[in-house]
């Protein structure tokens, strides 16, 4: 993942939170399961959106490097 894809997931995080919020409070409301039960599916979404997020910021270590210092020479 690059950064495009950091940017991605940064900007769904909030939408897909209240979206996961919003569902479970309807399903509290409409189906009686209680939010008291459901809470955690938020924690749950969080995490893996951190998870995708820092996948996103890292970097393989493996990279070439195009820098080349002063003074040396490429034959």
């Amino acid at each position: 993942m690059n950064s495009n894809s950091h940017n991605i997931v940064s900007a769904i995080r909030g939408p897909l939170l209240l979206i996961t919020l919003g569902t479970l409070v309807a399903m509290d409301y409409f189906e009686g399961i209680g939010f008291a039960r459901t809470w955690p599916v938020l924690l749950i979404v969080f995490g893996i959106l951190k998870l995708l997020e820092k996948l996103a910021v890292k970097e393989p270590a493996n990279r070439p490097s195009s820098y080349t210092p002063p003074g040396d020479s490429v034959i």
